[in-house]
């Protein structure tokens, strides 16, 4: 299935998912509504072997929770992951089973060549 996980108040996903052609193709989900579930979690975590790949270090709370200086292992990484939606590199859209994380350019453009493809 396709997806994409995604805070519809940011503005950076917005325009992101506005250059997606044909987004009836995916299941769009607000993580702030909607948060992510263990379940879900561990699927993104079939893709990369990491759950630092999905990790915001951006996200307001890693800053106010110090976490920069301290020593995060996957588990820590995972809690919090599960524990706030903020922490998610955002948007994460799993399509044709290839996973993209994150707002980066070069990230986005490869993300919207594949997705867009022949469309």
């Amino acid at each position: 299935m396709n997806k994409i996980y995604t805070l519809l108040n940011c503005t950076t996903c917005q325009k992101i998912l506005d250059q997606i052609k044909d987004k009836d193709r995916f299941d769009i989900q607000n993580i702030k509504e909607h948060p992510l579930t263990e379940a879900q979690l561990e699927e993104l975590y079939q893709y990369t072997a990491s759950y630092e790949k999905l990790f915001s270090k951006r996200a307001q709370l890693y800053r106010q929770l110090d976490l920069k200086n301290k020593n995060l292992t996957e588990k820590d990484y995972k809690h919090y992951l599960l524990e706030h939606y903020t922490f998610l590199a955002r948007p994460v859209v799993l399509f044709d089973g290839q996973i993209f994380i994150g707002n980066a350019p070069k990230k986005v453009q490869h993300m919207l060549d594949v997705v867009n493809e022949g469309l």
